[in-house]
């Protein structure tokens, strides 16, 4: 092992502990204040927390993680029926290790190289420095066998880490995000550290069957592991020889939604009545579209904007018949790129508005706020064509909850091909969002689709969302990481 690799954490202790932890970036809580000023916590939205609380108050489990201020060291406490074990982040963390590391160097590499990635040394020195400190949370409160779950690409190194003070443990990791080729992959100079980090784990899940195709292949490429089938085996003379020596499986487990609480919220008679006061504040046209996506670069807004407004050029779509309402939650905003993509988008809004609205109507309403899910159930709802248009996603939750709201049969997606979803979405419009004139033809396409065609396959969707939701992809993962190998494994 290379020296930054001797971690050093804590052996187990003879305290209780926890049977079942899930170490992420964030803890599944945020901080409100009262009308009062006083402080409390409040369960955070989301897939993730939804579909592991409940294993974790099952087991009676503990969540790892930051609670989103600096500087600040909290004492673990409880919320909803889970336990939270706060890590403390300062100043100098958030910019080096968050803003830094895992959002200017991971991000834009494993997203393709859209944009170039930094490569700082006292970014990775405080990448490192943090996932220690998350791992040492972790080693000092898991029971003797304990399940560890680790979540997405902020925390790379912790399952190695743990692996070397906790070999008793069984670890799994997920990565949220696409794993990049190994050509691509190759340009980070800390490659072998990050995928010996990895490798730290007993599954490594991903969404897509490439992504973990490529993690394998990048194993076989710049580590001494060989590669059989799904598995990164360590070097003959290790096995046995270190309790870092484990073998550590690579699968495919698309990541899904709360089916059952979209489709439940779809029929609540509030909820439709705004969907429908939605469609009359934008004019009543025949066609909404409509797309929601956090202010990135990755979800192709410049290329969905382009598109559309070369649809209004040409004549296909008029504004009256057509609006676009496009929600950009904000995101990273500290970060350079962030601030230049909201600039840019800002601009091609006023350029289309400018160009094409009426007295009556507009051709983008465009939301740069984020919303509470009644209000998103509510949009879907009021959508005609829901546009999912990234150039690389390693899911896209939008998309699949957006077939879930449509119980009624009406809408269809215009989809994007580089997204997870795209898998398993495939009655859906796809589309080359780098293809400019291809999307325009999907998104009229979709637009002119004859409703039997679209309730049949907006149906076939929704059937596969109620199979493979949430729920089980945390069975299936969580089930997948009990398995022993095979007896043959090293023959």
């Amino acid at each position: 092992m290379m020296a930054d690799q001797d971690h050093g954490l804590p052996p187990a202790t003879g305290s209780r502990g926890y049977d079942f932890i899930v170490v992420a970036n964030r803890l599944p809580v945020d901080r409100v204040e009262g009308i009062d000023g006083e402080l409390s916590w409040r369960r955070s939205p989301g897939g993730l927390v939804t579909a592991i609380a409940p294993v974790m108050q099952q087991s009676e489990g503990a969540w790892v993680g930051w609670h989103g201020a600096t500087n600040e060291n909290l004492t673990p406490f409880e919320n909803d029926g889970i336990h939270l074990i706060p890590v403390p982040l300062v100043d100098d963390d958030l910019e080096e290790y968050y803003e830094g590391f895992s959002n200017s160097t991971l991000w834009p590499l494993y997203h393709d190289v859209i944009v170039p990635p930094e490569f700082h040394r006292t970014w990775w020195d405080s990448y490192k420095k943090v996932n220690k400190r998350f791992a040492e949370a972790t080693a000092a409160i898991a029971n003797t066998g304990a399940t560890v779950w680790v979540q997405d690409y902020q925390l790379q190194l912790v399952p190695q880490m743990l692996r070397q003070a906790r070999p008793d443990l069984r670890i799994g990791f997920f990565n949220h995000i696409p794993f990049p080729s190994p050509g691509i992959f190759s340009q980070l100079p800390w490659r072998r550290q990050i995928l010996e980090g990895l490798a730290g784990a007993d599954l490594v899940g991903f969404q897509r069957t490439a992504d973990a195709s490529n993690f394998l292949r990048s194993m076989r490429r710049y580590t001494n592991r060989s590669v059989k089938g799904t598995m990164a085996i360590p070097a003959p003379d290790s096995l046995g020889g270190s309790a870092t020596s484990n073998i550590c499986r690579a699968e495919a487990h698309p990541i899904s939604i709360d089916t059952a609480q979209v489709a439940t919220l779809s029929r609540d008679p509030e909820i439709i009545a705004r969907s429908k006061q939605i469609r009359q504040e934008l004019g009543n046209p025949e066609t909404v579209l409509l797309g929601v996506d956090r202010l990135d670069y990755t979800k192709g807004l410049r290329h969905r904007l382009k598109a559309y407004g070369e649809l209004l050029a040409d004549g296909d779509l008029t504004v009256g018949e057509a609006c676009l309402v496009q929600v950009a939650s904000p995101s990273r905003e500290n970060v350079e790129r962030y601030a230049q993509l909201k600039d840019q988008v800002e601009l091609m809004v006023g350029s289309l508005n400018g160009e094409h609205d009426t007295m009556g109507h507009t051709a983008v309403r465009y939301l740069h706020h984020s919303y509470p899910l009644r209000e998103m159930i509510a949009l879907y709802l009021a959508a005609d064509i829901m546009l999912v248009t990234s150039l690389r996603d390693g899911m896209n939750l939008v998309a699949k909850e957006f077939v879930a709201a449509h119980t009624d049969g009406r809408g269809m997606l215009v989809l994007s091909e580089f997204t997870g979803a795209a898998d398993q979405l495939t009655q859906a419009v796809l589309v080359n969002p780098h293809d400019i004139d291809g999307m325009k033809s999907g998104i009229l396409r979709a637009v002119r689709m004859d409703p039997s065609e679209a309730t049949k396959r907006m149906r076939r969707m929704r059937k596969h969302l109620q199979e493979h939701d949430v729920s089980k992809w945390s069975e299936t993962f969580l089930t997948a990481l009990a398995l022993p190998l095979p007896v043959d494994t090293l023959v």
